[in-house]
C-alpha cells in the first residue's frame, strides 16, 4: 500500500516537472514569437535603432541673442530636461509612488507582479517605471499608424483580452531591453520627459512651469508630490478643476514618501495640511513674450525646413512642431520686454483717450468727419463668417442677419483682461472696431539684428502683424527720403535755405487736376528757413517744392534703393507719404542713414540647431553701399532737427532721458484725417519705428492735438528708449548714448549756434539768392 502511494506521488511529481518544463518552454517560445512577430500574429516591435533613438514630440524653441527662451512651436508642449537639473523631491516622490523597487529590478519586478496576482489586482499596479516608459515611448497598444509612429497591430489584435496580454508582453520585453541600454538615471529622465500632466503640459519641465511657475530644480516637496500624483490620471487630478481630489492624491504621495523614509511623519502631516499653492499659467500659441515675432519667424522657418528636408532621408525629416529645433534669434529678451511694456502702457492710455474722444458717437467717419452710414453691415459682409452663413442659409439674408444679431456668450479683449460678456456678432464687431492697434520694431543698424518686435496689442485676439504684414501710409516719416534725394541730386544745398510757400502740381506733373498741398497749420509763413528747420518742423510745402524739382520717379527710386521694398506710386503726393509701406521697411530704410550709406537687410535668425545641438544652418545679413557716407551723415544731422530745432515736431522727446546728452534723430508722421500716427527714432545703435491707428482707416481721432504722430506714437518710443538706457547690462552690450559716427573727411560746412540751450547748425556763408522756392 505504501509502495503504491509512493509510486503515485512520484508520478505526480514527474508530471508537475513535465508541465513546468513544457510551460517554461512554451513561455519562452511565446516570448520569442512575440518578439519576432511569428506568422504576423503579434504585430511588430520597435527596432534597435528606434530603441536607441526613441522619438517623442519635442517643442522647437526660439532663443534670444542673450540666451533666453522666448517662444515655442509645439503640438505637445514638451521641453526636455537633464537628470542633473531635477530636484531630488521629484525623484523621491516618483520612485516612492510608482516603483519603490526601481533600483533593484531589471525592468520587471516579479515581486510586484506576484502581489498584484495574489491580491486580484487590488494592491496597486505591477508595472515598473521602465514598463511605463516603454508603453509611453512606443505606444505598443496603437492599432493604427499615425504621423508619430507605426502600428504594432498583429492578426490577433482583434481579440480584446489577447490583444492586452500581447501588449503587456511587449512592454516587458521592451522594459528589459531599455534597462540593458540605459542607466537608471537615464530611464528616470526619459520617463519624466515623456509623461503628460494635462493642460497641454508634457514632461516635467513644462509641468513645473505650468502649475507652479518654477524651474525643475526648485520644486518643493509638496509641489513634487502634486505633480507625481497627477500622473495616475491627469484629468481626474487636475488641480484647477478638481482641487479636492488632487489634494487627496497629493497626500497619498506624501504618505508614500514618508513610508520610504524621504519624509518624517511630522513633515508629512504638516505638508498634508497645506494648500496646493498653484501658480497656474498655461502655455499656448496665444501666449509668450513675442508671439508676433514667433509667427513672423515661422514663415521663414517653414521655407528653411522644407529646403533642409529636401536632402534628408524620409525617416529623418524635420518638423518645426515636433523635432525640438533650437532657433537662435537676434532678439534681445530685455529689449523685447521693454518694448512690450512700453507699448502696453502707451496703448492703454491711447485707448482711454479714444473712448473719451468718441463718447456717445460712432468713430467711423468720412473725410468730412461725418458718420459713415451702414459701416458695420458693410464690414460684416466682407467677413468669412458672413459668407459662410450665406452659403449655409442658401443666400437667405434675413436668416443670416437674424443669426448675426442674436446675442451669444463670448469672451472679448479688454485692457483690464479677458472679459466674459454676451454680445451679438454685430455688436462684437462694433466693439472691436473701436480698438486702436500698433506695430513696433527696433533694429541695430550696424549689423541688421532685429532686437524687438511687437506686432499688435494682443496676439490672442488680433493675429494680424502690424510690423511686416500691415502696410499704411507713412505720412511725414517718408519726407527724409525726399530731402535725401534732393541732396543727392544737388537740387538743394544742406546749408541753403528754402521758402515756405504754396506749391501747385498740375497736368505737367502727371495728374489730372491741380493740387496744392496744405501745411498742417492750414497756412504758409512765406519765411526763408534752413533745410533742416523745414524738415524738423515737417513743412509740407517745402517737401512739395523739392518733389516739384525732382519728380516722383527719382524719389521713389531712392526710397526703394535704401530699403523700402513696396511698390511706390510715382505721383506728387508721394512727397507727403501717400504710398503704403510697413514699419519693417521704414526701419530698414532709416538704418541706411545711420550705417554710413550701407543698406543692411534686417535679420531675425542667426542659426538653427537640432535637438542634439548639431548646427543645421547659419545665417548672415547682407550689406550693400547704396548712398554715399557723406549723404548718410548729412541725413543724421537732418533727422536731429526734429528734436533740436525750435518748433520741431519731436521736441517733446527732450522731456525724456533718452534725448539728454545723446545724439538722437527723429521724424513724426501723421496722415490725412489722422488715420495713422508714426514715429521713427534713430541713434547710433538702435533704429526703431512705431505705428498707431485703427485697423480700419475710417476710425481715428478728429483733431491734430490727439491724432498726430508726436502724441499717438512718440511716447511709446521714448519710454522704450528710457528703459533701454536705464538697463546697465544693455549698456555693457553696447546700447548706450553716443554720438553718430562721422565718416572721415565729411564736413557739413555749417557752424553752430544755440537755440533753447541746444547746439544746432547754421550756414557758414550767406546762401545764394535765387528767385522762388530756393533762397
Amino acid at each position: 500500500m505504501i509502495q503504491l502511494q509512493a509510486g503515485k506521488y512520484k508520478q505526480v511529481i514527474s508530471r508537475l516537472w513535465k508541465l513546468s518544463i513544457i510551460g517554461f518552454v512554451t513561455f519562452i517560445l511565446y516570448i520569442v514569437a512575440v518578439q519576432y512577430n511569428f506568422l504576423w500574429l503579434f504585430g511588430g516591435m520597435p527596432s534597435l535603432q528606434e530603441l536607441e533613438n526613441p522619438k517623442s514630440q519635442i517643442a522647437s524653441v526660439l532663443i534670444s541673442e542673450d540666451g533666453v527662451d522666448l517662444e515655442k512651436y509645439f503640438r505637445e508642449n514638451r521641453s526636455p530636461v537633464e537628470y542633473e537639473e531635477l530636484s531630488p523631491n521629484i525623484i523621491n516622490a516618483l520612485v516612492s509612488t510608482e516603483d519603490a523597487r526601481f533600483t533593484q529590478h531589471s525592468g520587471i519586478d516579479l515581486r510586484s507582479i506576484f502581489r498584484v496576482i495574489t491580491h486580484f489586482g487590488q494592491a496597486g499596479g505591477g508595472s515598473t517605471l521602465s514598463q511605463q516608459l516603454a508603453k509611453n515611448l512606443f505606444d505598443t497598444r496603437r492599432l493604427d499608424p499615425t504621423e508619430d509612429g507605426p502600428s504594432y497591430k498583429g492578426l490577433l489584435a482583434k481579440i480584446p483580452l489577447v490583444r492586452t496580454v500581447i501588449a503587456k508582453t511587449k512592454e516587458w520585453i521592451l522594459a528589459i531591453r531599455l534597462e540593458s541600454r540605459y542607466t537608471k538615471q537615464e530611464i528616470l529622465k526619459m520617463y519624466l520627459n515623456e509623461v503628460e500632466f494635462g493642460n497641454n503640459a508634457y514632461g516635467i519641465r513644462v509641468a513645473c512651469k505650468t502649475y507652479f511657475g518654477k524651474n525643475v530644480g526648485n520644486v518643493s516637496v509638496k509641489e513634487a508630490a502634486t505633480l507625481v500624483g497627477m500622473l495616475q490620471n491627469p484629468s481626474m487630478y487636475d488641480p484647477r478643476r478638481h482641487p479636492e481630489k488632487c489634494t487627496i492624491r497629493r497626500n497619498v504621495v506624501l504618505s508614500q514618501m514618508n513610508k520610504y523614509e524621504h519624509l518624517s511623519e511630522e513633515e508629512m502631516l504638516a505638508l498634508q495640511e497645506e494648500s496646493l499653492g498653484l501658480k497656474f499659467k498655461v502655455e499656448n500659441q496665444n501666449t509668450g513674450q513675442a508671439p508676433y515675432l514667433r509667427e513672423a519667424v515661422k514663415r521663414q522657418l517653414q521655407e528653411i525646413i522644407a529646403d533642409l528636408n529636401s536632402t534628408r532621408d524620409e525617416g529623418d525629416k524635420l518638423n518645426l512642431y515636433t523635432s525640438g529645433l533650437k532657433i537662435y534669434t537676434t532678439i534681445d529678451s530685455r529689449m523685447q520686454a521693454y518694448a512690450q511694456l512700453s507699448l502696453d502702457e502707451h496703448m492703454r492710455n491711447q485707448q482711454k483717450l479714444f473712448y473719451a474722444h468718441w463718447k456717445g458717437r460712432n468713430p467711423w467717419v468720412n473725410e468730412k468727419m461725418q458718420e459713415i452710414k451702414g459701416f458695420l453691415k458693410d464690414a460684416m459682409k466682407r467677413t468669412q463668417r458672413y459668407k459662410a452663413l450665406m452659403e449655409e442659409f442658401d443666400g437667405d439674408e434675413e436668416a443670416v442677419w437674424k443669426v448675426l444679431k442674436t446675442p451669444v456668450k463670448m469672451t472679448v479683449f479688454s485692457w483690464q483682461g479677458d472679459r466674459d460678456t454676451t454680445l451679438s456678432p454685430l455688436d462684437s464687431m462694433s466693439y472691436y472696431k473701436r480698438i486702436l492697434n500698433c506695430g513696433f520694431m527696433a533694429m541695430n543698424p550696424n549689423d541688421g539684428h532685429i532686437k524687438a518686435w511687437v506686432g499688435g496689442i494682443n496676439f490672442k485676439y488680433f493675429k494680424f502683424d502690424h510690423v511686416k504684414q500691415s502696410k499704411r501710409q507713412p505720412g511725414s516719416t517718408f519726407k527724409p527720403f525726399v530731402y535725401a534725394t534732393a541732396l543727392e541730386n544737388d537740387v538743394v544745398n544742406l546749408c541753403g535755405n528754402v521758402v515756405d510757400e504754396p506749391v501747385t502740381f498740375g497736368p505737367e506733373d502727371g495728374i489730372d487736376r491741380t493740387w496744392t498741398p496744405q501745411n498742417s497749420t492750414g497756412s504758409y509763413s512765406y519765411a526763408s528757413m534752413s533745410l533742416r528747420h523745414a524738415m524738423g518742423l515737417s513743412i509740407n510745402s517745402v517737401s512739395a517744392g523739392l518733389m516739384k524739382l525732382l519728380g516722383p520717379k527719382k524719389v521713389a527710386e531712392f526710397a526703394n534703393r535704401v530699403g523700402i521694398q513696396s511698390t511706390l506710386m510715382e505721383v506728387p503726393a508721394l512727397c507727403l507719404g501717400a504710398s503704403e509701406v510697413s514699419v519693417y521697411e521704414q526701419v530698414a530704410a532709416y538704418s541706411t542713414f545711420i550705417n554710413q550709406g550701407y543698406r543692411i537687410e534686417p535679420i531675425m535668425i542667426l542659426r538653427i540647431e537640432d535637438k542634439n545641438g548639431n548646427e543645421l544652418r547659419r545665417f548672415e545679413t547682407t550689406t550693400k553701399q547704396v548712398i554715399s557716407a557723406d549723404l548718410a551723415y548729412k541725413m543724421t544731422y537732418m533727422l536731429k532737427g526734429a528734436v533740436q530745432e525750435s518748433g520741431g515736431t519731436a521736441q517733446g522727446l527732450n522731456r525724456y532721458n533718452c534725448a539728454q546728452g545723446n545724439d538722437i534723430g527723429a521724424k513724426t508722421g501723421t496722415t490725412s484725417n489722422y488715420s495713422d500716427g508714426w514715429f521713427m527714432g534713430v541713434t547710433q545703435n538702435l533704429v526703431a519705428g512705431v505705428w498707431v491707428g485703427g485697423d480700419d482707416r475710417s476710425i481715428h481721432f478728429r483733431s491734430l492735438a490727439l491724432g498726430q504722430g508726436a502724441k499717438m506714437a512718440m511716447p511709446a518710443y521714448a519710454n522704450f528708449m528710457d528703459k533701454v538706457y536705464a538697463d546697465k547690462s544693455l549698456a555693457i552690450a553696447g546700447f548706450k548714448k553716443e554720438p553718430f559716427k562721422k565718416p572721415d573727411g565729411v564736413d557739413l560746412g555749417c557752424n553752430t549756434y544755440t537755440v533753447d540751450s541746444t547746439q544746432v547748425q547754421i550756414p557758414t556763408d550767406k546762401p545764394k539768392e535765387e528767385e522762388g522756392f530756393l533762397k
